[in-house]
């Protein structure tokens, strides 16, 4: 009977089977493949806590700007101030600054234009409102 015996190429003096060589291939390639997937699996997850934290900081941002909000709620009471040649409202601190608008002090009445360099008291958020309204452009 006739013996099926592999094939063999001899190659720099090392006989290989062709068997073998395809296994050699079928590895490198699937290690490839895994090593790419890693890549894209790893990709998305950093790319995820990215955006991720871009929201958060946005949230921060956003209730920083609500606290601000709140604050002028519970602490009702408005100080207008001249701020770099502007009328800016600051809150009833005196430090924390609420809006700062864009009417020039220059535009004012002269006795409003030296209340507001006192700090004129207002005491709720529709007379600020209606103050404002009634002196911008």
């Amino acid at each position: 009977m006739y013996e099926k015996k592999p094939i063999l190429y001899e190659k720099g003096g090392i006989l290989v089977n062709t068997k073998y060589r395809i296994g050699f291939f079928a590895a490198v390639f699937i290690s490839i493949t895994l090593l790419g997937i890693g890549y894209q699996v790893s990709y998305r997850y950093v790319s995820a806590k990215q955006q991720e934290q871009e929201a958060l900081e946005k949230d921060r941002q956003s209730e920083d700007i609500l606290t601000a909000k709140s604050d002028a709620d519970t602490n009702e009471g408005f100080y207008l101030c001249e701020l770099h040649g502007y009328v800016a409202v600051f809150l009833n601190d005196k430090t924390t600054l609420y809006q700062l608008t864009n009417i020039s002090l220059t535009s004012l009445p002269g006795e409003v234009q030296g209340e507001i360099q006192e700090g004129k008291y207002i005491e709720t958020e529709k007379e600020l409102y209606a103050f404002l309204e009634n002196y911008s452009s």
